[in-house]
């Protein structure tokens, strides 16, 4: 008979990329192991109101090997009732749920709460984020609600797990993120960047992924009109261009009057819709390096693609994005300052990319799904 497990958390009809990416490809890693997966997910994950981007639903059709219940409404405590009930008297040997935002926490917590009661359950949570990157009134209150029924943590960087110690004194394993490895294939950069109508030749960054302000793309923009100035004084050194692909999640206006500013409107390549899984590997195989200039961060899903892909990269010294980078080896880490950020985008060049292949062929292997599993099981046998 298999053994159980329940995962609540975002997944398809939700949009893929970031957690609902990472669920469903998690739950089919317990699945190979010879689980029955069983999904809850939402039926209102955001009001509108607080959801920044476009849409929050997938237009594809629902993943046939993953048994999703669209169920959860998170902002109808009846409803969190009714779920934690039924989750309750289905004695599943581990209960696995994601939080990544103190938004979740009352939903979360009132629904764990009910399922406890079963005393067999063991709840472990995956904690994305406790300290959210953009705070809100009430965000303590409702992450102290909600770990309080948790049994264990999963934190995918050392610095949540840091902060978990403000919460809660239960057990804490840290893995690290997997490599997203369900985008599809390497490809040739030439091939990539004709499905992109981008051309053959010439040189290209990524900033990949929601826009938001944490995630530094202004730090970027200011980088590349440092290296467009310096140019003059160095002609040989051939200015990048920079393919942004991903949805703005604030104001675009403040970038596209930045990039008007700065005079650097020929060397941006902008695809500001929703980057549908299909399409990602485009993207990562089109370009020479992938930049992540974040100001903060706990850790990224952007460094576990650009390892599947192969691609070197600049991170800035913030949260855990430097945990997973060898220094000079597999990218390069700089402060988050435009002028750091720049010098680090000629030394990527500098270097090329046949100097991060070797070990960022060796790192990925370190990266697997079964080490998270493996983590998730041993905790709940163990608490």
């Amino acid at each position: 008979m298999k053994q159980e497990l329940i995962l609540i958390g975002t997944t398809w009809p939700f949009r893929g990329g970031g957690i609902a990416s990472f669920n469903e490809r998690l739950a089919r890693a317990f699945q190979e192991q010879g689980f029955k997966v069983t999904i809850y997910t939402f039926s209102l994950q955001y009001p509108s109101f607080l959801f920044p981007g476009k849409s929050q639903y997938s237009n594809l059709l629902p993943p046939e090997d993953l048994d999703i219940h669209v169920t959860i409404n998170t902002v109808n405590p009846l409803n969190w009732i009714k779920m934690g009930r039924i989750i309750r008297n289905q004695h599943a040997p581990i209960v696995l749920v994601r939080y990544w935002l103190p938004f979740m926490g009352a939903c979360l917590g009132t629904i764990l709460r009910i399922v406890k009661q079963n005393k067999v359950s063991r709840i472990i949570c995956i904690a994305d984020n406790i300290i959210p990157h953009e705070k809100r009134p009430g965000d303590r209150t409702l992450t102290r609600y909600f770990v309080q029924p948790i049994d264990g943590f999963i934190t995918l960087s050392k610095k949540v797990a840091v902060d978990l110690k403000q919460f809660s004194s239960k057990k804490v394993i840290t893995v690290p993120h997997p490599l997203y490895d369900h985008f599809g294939a390497q490809m040739s950069k030439q091939d990539a960047r004709k499905k992109l109508k981008l051309p053959a030749e010439g040189r290209f960054i990524l900033f990949f992924g929601f826009i938001r302000k944490y995630k530094g793309l202004d730090l970027l923009l200011q980088a590349l009109a440092i290296l467009q100035y310096e140019q003059k004084n160095d002609p040989s050194f051939e200015v990048p261009r920079l393919i942004i692909a991903g949805e703005f999640y604030e104001e675009e206006k403040i970038y596209t009057d930045l990039i008007s500013e700065l005079g650097i409107g020929h060397l941006i390549d902008a695809f500001t819709h929703f980057i549908p899984d299909d399409e990602v590997k485009y993207y990562l195989n089109a370009c020479d390096f992938v930049i992540q200039p974040y100001r903060n961060a706990t850790q990224s899903g952007v460094t576990p693609l650009a390892y599947h892909f192969e691609k070197p990269m600049l991170v800035t010294n913030v949260g855990a994005l430097p945990d997973m980078i060898l220094e000079d080896k597999s990218g390069i880490v700089t402060e988050p300052t435009a002028e750091q950020i720049a010098t680090g985008i000629k030394k990527l060049y500098e270097l090329g990319e046949e100097h991060f292949l070797f070990q960022l062929r060796s790192q990925k292997k370190k990266y697997s799904w079964e080490q998270l599993t493996s983590a998730i099981v041993s905790l709940a046998q163990n608490i």
